[in-house]
């Protein structure tokens, strides 16, 4: 259903009737295609350059930027400009006669022909989520004459949420998201909680949930779902639980969150102990580096695969189970769940996504599952080597896809992409995919796969497959929706959605909030996690 645009004037001062020469000024806006935040203080929607070609000094009095948006207006409670990352000039918004009108007295003095100002936008914290914005005309008033400025591309901004920003609730910082829906449609979102610094383990970390019961307008406070404490004398620092994993029984309604502990720290120089360990202790490994996890199940030795088990839809949480002895190899390094996601089976069969180094170091992708309701479980064999952080899907032919990072793809240029492979015996065979390699490029980066049943307007059920990560070959940037309507054979430019340009972690995950919507959970560049949604119908529409 088409919206009708709504539109506010940021009124800068009283508009100038005269106009300068046209050889006078010149000016260029640019509009980054990135998501406006709420939660956060402002968000960048332009950065306007204007050349003076006349007299000099002058004074800019005031600026006026007409914006439109989908939804509703209101959602934007502030503006503010901005020149050279200082602040100029900001008010709230003003009603007045069913327009919006923000009034800033700039009164600029330029002494350079050159002046670069940045425009920024502050949202409510519960805003419409569909809502987008977009800027159709900046207008300068100077003591030169009248300057307007038209965006030669429309650019369309997305809204959305900054769930987790650097040093919120005392963290240092927010990593390696995990995306799911209850049974009972309520949004929950996993991640690291790293306390100390945004180092991976080993560290104090522990594995936080965020509770949504309204798809995702308003959110619980943090949550913390497996923390290793002080266990075995050792400080947090060194009891640290990551990279979590949540799964849903879609039978039962029980949620699973699985992470890697790591207790202590192994030398990495010759993987023995570190003993005498304390809160001042700077010594430091990770399991994915050097002698950093080990042969055997000790804890001393070997990471551990850690699972927590909600029956209340993920108000509380048991006590962690310790699953190492049920999965991993004896001589494996480690064996460990791959952030982000599992999923149930048809038959009701529980699979947890899997990464780990062999008995070689060699490091690998596979499933791990459980037939009686996570009672107990039991791993598949390396789907391919040379990768890990992976994510699964049932095909409709009920067989299990596995898509995974390729470890190789770091500043690859040709036969960029990544590794998929389909399994039709839980695991114990593996055939790689026509598309491996080939269809979805990375720069070697996480990235989230999701199956959505979708029944339109007429009753019709499609199963759609969506990709989430950097589109890119070399940098973690151009964070892109990518959706397949045949389980993954092709995955067709026109159902492309670009929801965030520029840098970020690039870590993410994506779950069904409903028939209609998607969500995704991801690192961009505007917050530590970022929280946005997208109408499936404006993905299958775009064309």
């Amino acid at each position: 259903m088409k919206r009708t645009f709504l539109y506010m004037a940021l009124c800068l001062l009283t508009v100038c009737s005269c106009r300068p020469s046209s050889n006078q000024f010149s000016a260029t806006v640019a509009v980054p295609e990135v998501p406006v935040l709420a939660f956060k203080a402002t968000n960048m929607i332009a950065r306007v350059d204007l050349v003076n070609h006349g007299a000099m000094p002058y004074t800019v009095k005031s600026v006026r930027v007409l914006i439109k948006c989908t939804e509703n207006l209101s959602d934007i409670t502030k503006v503010t400009i901005f020149q050279q990352d200082k602040e100029i000039g900001s008010t709230a918004l003003i009603k007045h006669r069913n327009r919006y009108f923000v009034p800033i007295d700039l009164n600029l003095a330029v002494d350079a022909d050159s002046l670069a100002i940045d425009i920024h936008l502050t949202l409510k914290d519960t805003i419409a989520l569909s809502n987008k914005i977009q800027i159709e005309k900046i207008r300068f008033n100077t003591s030169e004459g009248r300057v307007d400025v038209v965006p030669e591309l429309p650019t369309v901004l997305r809204v959305g949420l900054a769930l987790r920003q650097k040093m919120q609730d005392k963290v240092n910082s927010f990593r390696i998201p995990g995306f799911a829906t209850t049974t009972k449609g309520t949004l929950i979102a996993l991640y690291d909680a790293r306390w100390e610094s945004d180092r991976d383990l080993q560290g104090d970390i522990d594995l936080c949930i965020n509770r949504s019961t309204d798809g995702g307008r308003t959110w619980s406070p943090m949550q913390k779902v497996l923390d290793m404490g002080n266990w075995g004398g050792l400080p947090e620092r060194y009891n640290g639980v990551s990279d979590g994993c949540i799964l849903v029984d879609e039978n039962t309604g029980a949620l699973y969150v699985a992470g890697l502990w790591m207790h202590g720290v192994l030398d990495p120089k010759n993987g023995k102990w570190v003993k005498n360990l304390n809160d001042t202790s700077t010594a430091w490994n990770h399991q994915w580096r050097n002698f950093g996890s080990q042969p055997g199940y000790d804890v001393k030795r070997s990471s551990q695969f850690l699972i927590t088990k909600s029956e209340d839809d993920g108000l509380t949480w048991s006590d962690p189970v310790n699953i190492t002895k049920q999965v991993k190899p004896e001589s494996w390094w480690f064996l460990a769940p791959a952030p982000g996601r599992g999923i149930t089976l048809e038959d009701g069969t529980l699979v947890f996504p899997a990464e780990g180094r062999m008995e070689t170091g060699l490091q690998i992708s596979t499933i791990v599952w459980s037939k009686d309701g996570g009672k107990s479980w039991q791993s598949g064999k390396p789907a391919y080597t040379n990768t890990n952080e992976c994510m699964a899907v049932q095909l409709s032919d009920r067989s299990i896809m596995l898509n995974m990072r390729e470890r190789s793809n770091r500043g690859r240029m040709e036969g960029n992409g990544r590794a998929v492979a389909v399994t039709k015996d839980l695991g114990n065979t593996w055939t790689e995919h026509p598309t491996s390699r080939k269809a979805l490029i990375e720069p070697a980066c996480t990235a989230s796969f999701h199956k959505h049943i979708y029944i339109d307007q007429t009753g019709k059920k499609q199963e759609l497959l969506f990709f989430f990560n950097p589109n890119s070959k070399t940098t973690r940037d151009n964070f892109t929706l990518k959706c397949s309507l045949d389980n993954g054979q092709t995955w067709p430019e026109e159902f492309w959605i670009l929801m965030d340009q520029d840098y970020g972690s690039g870590y993410s995950c994506i779950t069904s909030i409903d028939n209609n919507t998607i969500g995704i959970l991801y690192e961009g560049s505007g917050a530590d996690i970022v929280f946005q949604t997208i109408e499936v119908d404006e993905i299958l529409n775009k064309t």
